[in-house]
């Protein structure tokens, strides 16, 4: 006889079973803490919802769902000045400003879903796109109509699990790639990884390491961060603006809150000049990957000190030590990522529009949203 899955939506952590973490403890952004983090903290034009999936009153699999109001934005970021940008901006003011994901926004990869072993990936995945269908009608009756609804961030494996009826009408879509950083087996130090590279992105290590001369590297505790929260927010909203497209800006409080749920788990790295905050970045132990997260920077030291690219090098330096797998470092700045070893992961996600007659045209209308990014692939290491 067929199993029927039942699901349970949520809005708080409070609501969750109490053995959610048996399958949140797989993915730390599935997990208790990070939702507390999302409650707390989460961006002001997105609302979060929980998916818990049962067989037998048993829960097999569980979900994060995210509600994005555009029109809440005031900017969608201010770097590209075309009439590209403009028809971009349009068209997600008018037609797709109320999108619902199934997925993390703020993340890069698959964070969306945990199965246990009890289901098939194919019956979790059909059981969240019934989910979505409640979730619409509860937003509606808030007098939010839904215009898109999505499914992000899956690699070429994940995306066979999608060959359902359910999702015949969904545009298949293939954005920016998640650069993914594969820690070699004989790496024990980070001299070992400077070993390895080629003679001239050796040079180009040395290099960014001179520049990097009278920068002072801290890790900030909880009440560090506390202390220099205005200029965190001042250097992540310049980086943050600069960016060619946005559907969200942080809190303020959220490296804050971040640091207090997730305690160690969550590294905050500041780059001092002069006794200066001028820089820091934040990483999530995720398992055995290294998530890299947000971060910020002063621009004009940057540039002169090669900040950016030593932050990368240090977030190698510390994953090797700490004997971590892999590191995340998600889908901008491509090609310096590709410079220092990243490899590009291509991401795949599934969308459908509201409107029937809207929904024939999103694979024309699509590529005017996704911002264009030329980059060159590097090969740093050596054959």
């Amino acid at each position: 006889m067929k199993t029927i899955l039942s699901y349970q939506i949520y809005e708080t952590k409070a609501q969750l079973p109490e053995n959610w973490n048996d399958l949140g403890s797989k993915n730390i952004f599935l997990s208790k803490e990070y939702f507390e983090i999302l409650e707390k903290s989460a961006p002001n034009n997105m609302t979060c919802h929980y998916i818990g999936i049962f067989k037998n009153q048993n829960l097999v699999g569980i979900a994060i769902s995210q509600f994005l109001d555009l029109n809440k934005l005031e900017s969608f970021g201010d770097r590209d000045r075309c009439v590209k940008a403009s028809v971009r901006k349009f068209i997600l003011k008018n037609f797709a400003s109320h999108v619902l994901l199934i997925g993390n926004n703020m993340l890069t990869g698959q964070n969306s879903y945990v199965f246990s072993e009890a289901i098939s990936p194919i019956e979790g995945i059909k059981t969240l796109k019934k989910a979505t269908i409640d979730l619409k009608s509860k937003f509606k009756s808030m007098g939010k109509k839904v215009h898109i609804t999505t499914f992000k961030d899956y690699s070429q494996k994940d995306i066979e699990n999608f060959a359902v009826d359910s999702f015949k009408k969904n545009y298949k879509y293939c954005i920016q790639p998640n650069m993914v950083f594969k820690m070699k087996d004989e790496w024990k130090s980070e001299q070992d990884y400077i070993n390895a590279l080629t003679k001239k992105y050796r040079d180009q290590y040395k290099r960014a390491r001179k520049k990097s001369e009278g920068i002072e590297k801290r890790k900030l505790n909880l009440e560090e961060i506390i202390q220099y929260e205005e200029t965190i927010y001042d250097l992540y909203h310049h980086v943050a603006q600069s960016a060619p497209f946005n559907t969200f800006f942080l809190t303020k409080n959220h490296f804050r809150i971040f640091k207090e749920t997730l305690k160690d788990k969550f590294l905050f790295y500041g780059y001092f000049l002069n006794g200066k905050l001028v820089g820091f970045n934040t990483l999530i132990k995720n398992g055995n990957t290294i998530d890299t997260y947000f971060l910020g920077y002063d621009d004009t030291i940057q540039r002169d000190k090669m900040l950016y690219l030593n932050m990368l090098y240090d977030m190698i330096a510390y994953s090797i030590n700490k004997g971590f797998k892999e590191i995340i470092f998600s889908r901008t700045a491509l090609e310096i990522k590709s410079s220092v070893g990243a490899q590009p992961m291509e991401m795949f996600g599934f969308m459908e529009h509201s409107n029937s007659q809207i929904n024939k045209h999103v694979p024309k209308i699509f590529p005017l949203l996704e911002p264009e990014i030329e980059w060159k692939e590097r090969s740093p290491f050596k054959e």
